[in-house]
């Protein structure tokens, strides 16, 4: 049994979907953005909770990424590579009909050669390289790429024409995401020259999607919001200004909870934990929660962060181990082994949010997220 349980709310999940498909409008599809194992909440906690409303639309990072996610896709849903595949994984994804990004010429000819041998067409995005210098076909490289598509229209589906944008986080990017945007443009228009289109186009993530309407085409590719989280405090406060309602829509789907292992006395002057990093100053009332680093409980919440146990606050003395937390409860009424501890997420009046969790750990809402490891267990609630 997991020493400590990540709890997912499905209708927090359900209602940040819904609220973006309402701002996004019909035309638009959804696309929700499953890496990193959901954001850290669980593919399969999430994948069935959004296709239940309606996502037909979702995107990893990789092939394996793919191959944890496709036990979950209903028929008829899309699942979406934007990133690596290993050259073992080309059969399995061209098999199973997995839409995934064309970044160099090298991926459009494994593509087409593995097609040719299943006899089965592959489903492609070409990922223009309009300006983040990450991924993406270069001028020269679409150059290298259009003959090659026109030659084996019987062995591709180009379902989509993509882009990345470096930063539409910050309004300080605004001149280089919207040269982006018209690069993009432009080779669209390009391709359509040769009669190469997309299905779909998109370019728009989830700060895009929300500040600069005219980038979201007919597909944006939503993450971090999926799950509660602004991308960052400015676009928070940018949507709440031209709405003119400074209520959240987001509602966050994660509580993360554990229990409380032991109860100690310590006695003035005594050391907690390993080395000198925290000594008694008088005589208190310790607790120990089996979390720790190994958990993605990081070492730089030591003598820093705080839980919740009964309704309060109880405050991490000494430094985090692999595998548990000390907290102070000498100001605590009552607590006993196995009370609930909660990590992040309410308890009683009192809350710890993940932003401030974050804030803690000195890292963005994404990268502790993203730390969350898959040994600890993850519910559905409703």
């Amino acid at each position: 049994m997991s020493s400590s349980v990540i709890e997912i709310k499905k209708s927090a999940l359900t209602n940040n979907y819904r609220f973006l498909k309402s701002l996004m409008g019909n035309d638009v599809i959804v696309c929700a953005v499953v890496k990193g194992n959901a954001y850290g909440h669980g593919v399969g906690q999430v994948l069935p909770a959004l296709q239940s409303v309606g996502v037909t639309h979702f995107a990893v990072f990789s092939s394996t990424e793919a191959q944890h996610c496709h036990p979950f896709i209903r028929q008829g849903v899309s699942l979406m590579v934007m990133g690596f595949i290993e050259p073992a994984h080309m059969r399995w994804i061209i098999e199973h009909e997995i839409e995934f990004y064309v970044y160099t010429p090298s991926v459009l000819s494994s593509a087409i050669a593995m097609a040719k041998i299943l006899n089965k067409k592959a489903c492609i995005h070409l990922d223009l390289e309009t300006g983040m210098n990450r991924t993406g076909l270069t001028e020269d490289e679409l150059g290298t790429c259009i003959p090659v598509i026109k030659e084996n229209r019987d062995w591709i589906v180009i379902k989509g024409i993509t882009t990345h944008f470096a930063g539409a986080e910050s309004i300080a990017n605004y001149v280089r995401v919207m040269n982006q945007f018209d690069r993009f443009k432009e080779k669209v228009e390009m391709l359509s020259h040769d009669d190469i289109h997309g299905e779909l186009l998109h370019v728009a993530s989830s700060a895009a999607a929300v500040i600069y309407p005219q980038t979201r085409l007919n597909m944006v590719r939503v993450g971090v919001m999926l799950y509660g989280y602004w991308p960052t405090r400015e676009i928070w406060i940018q949507y709440a200004r031209a709405m003119k309602n400074h209520s959240n829509p987001l509602q966050r789907s994660i509580v993360w909870k554990s229990e409380v292992m032991l109860v100690k006395d310590l006695e003035e002057g005594e050391f907690v934990g390993y080395g000198l990093g925290y000594q008694a100053p008088q005589n208190m009332r310790i607790m120990i929660v089996p979390v720790g680093y190994v958990d993605g409980y990081s070492r730089s919440l030591s003598n820093n962060g705080h839980v919740l146990v009964n309704g309060q606050r109880a405050d991490v003395i000494g430094s985090i181990n692999m595998n548990m937390v000390i907290c102070n409860i000498s100001d605590h009424a009552s607590v006993e082994q196995g009370d609930e501890v909660i990590l992040i997420g309410a308890q009683g009046d009192n809350e710890i949010t993940f932003s401030s969790f974050a804030e803690m750990n000195n890292a963005m809402n994404y990268e502790i997220l993203a730390r969350l490891p898959d040994h600890v267990l993850r519910m559905s609630i409703p």
